[in-house]
């Protein structure tokens, strides 16, 4: 078990919920630009250059760290867009840049040596010789791991590899590289692997019918609700499917994950890290969510237990659900 205490590594969508999340108590936020080179390209969130030059101000001003996402793999062509936000992230002070495309790791290794290089889920680097590869390749100081990991397994890992390892710990239970992002990326085009989106709104539509509501991505009807229902947002990987005589969700359910009960075991396993996720989310959810965390984590750290995490962030959860995902893996 490491004598470092875990970081808590925290969502910035916007300026304001970065401000945000330093102040309830995050130790490092992790933002993007306002373009294709972060996997949350959405309408309304991330930042200028300007504004990113600003939050890294405010945060080492309170003694944090920024951690910027360049995340979405280049597009031929275009190369030149990934590298610029490269360039700009070391311009403005970032501390981190977290990364998966292989030109942009060869880019920030070999023209911002003192720049840190996270190596972002997306690369879903889960066995020694990948984490290795990446490390002797670009200088990789700490790999973010993929969300199918059980702990005993992390702790596998980090029995064979020197650098550190970064968990999440709470939000969506999206895998993307690991294949459901293709999803997406088939029925409107656009994937956050690629465009930094999934399941754009422009493609999404509600109907309402005599027996509830329909939700629809790009035609496809991903899942109905009851009038009495409240309705989701409709994503591929969480749509509802009939398939062997059977309806369920049959890729994620839509619930959230919280591993708030396994945080002392992720310790033990030697995570360095831990992040949240959420960056399409507001001040409020942030500021609730990183306070909860931080008292969770602190009480850890002093010998204690997270158990009452569970309970705080219920109503805070996806579909008011919650699951330790693939920490504790169950067949059904």
């Amino acid at each position: 078990m490491s004598n470092q205490p875990m970081e808590l590594i925290c969502p910035a969508g916007t300026p304001a919920t970065l401000r945000a999340a330093v102040v309830a108590g995050a130790d490092a936020v992790y933002c993007g630009f306002r373009n294709e080179t972060n996997a949350r390209n959405f309408p309304g969130l991330n930042f200028s250059t300007a504004e990113l030059a600003e939050g890294v101000r405010f945060a080492k001003g309170h003694g944090k760290k920024v951690l910027v996402a360049i995340n979405t793999f280049a597009q031929p062509g275009r190369v030149d867009q990934w590298r610029k936000a490269v360039d700009e992230a070391a311009q403005c002070g970032a501390d981190a840049v977290i990364a998966a495309d292989l030109a942009v790791l060869d880019h920030a290794a070999n023209n911002h040596p003192g720049l840190r290089l996270h190596l972002s889920v997306q690369a879903s680097a889960s066995t020694p010789e990948a984490v290795k590869f990446y490390v002797d390749a670009f200088r990789v100081r700490r790999v973010v791991l993929p969300r199918v990991l059980s702990v005993q397994e992390i702790a596998a890992l980090n029995r064979m590899i020197d650098v550190e390892t970064e968990a999440f710990v709470f939000g969506g239970l999206c895998v993307m590289i690991e294949g459901r992002c293709y999803l997406s990326s088939y029925a409107t085009g656009k994937s956050p692997n690629l465009s930094g989106v999934c399941s754009p709104p422009e493609d999404v539509t509600y109907e309402d019918d005599t027996e509830g509501t329909v939700a629809r991505l790009a035609g496809f009807t991903i899942d109905r609700y009851a009038q009495s229902q409240p309705t989701g947002y409709p994503t591929l990987c969480k749509g509802r499917f009939t398939a062997g005589g059977k309806t369920s969700y049959l890729f994620e359910d839509p619930v959230s994950l919280n591993a708030g009960g396994v945080l002392a075991g992720l310790k033990a396993a030697g995570v360095t890290a831990l992040k949240i996720e959420g960056r399409q989310r507001g001040k409020a959810y942030v500021t609730e969510v990183v306070r909860a965390f931080r008292r969770a984590v602190d009480a850890v750290e002093a010998g204690g237990d997270a158990a009452e995490i569970d309970r705080i962030l219920a109503g805070m959860s996806e579909g008011g659900r919650q699951t330790e995902g693939a920490y504790k893996k169950t067949w059904r």
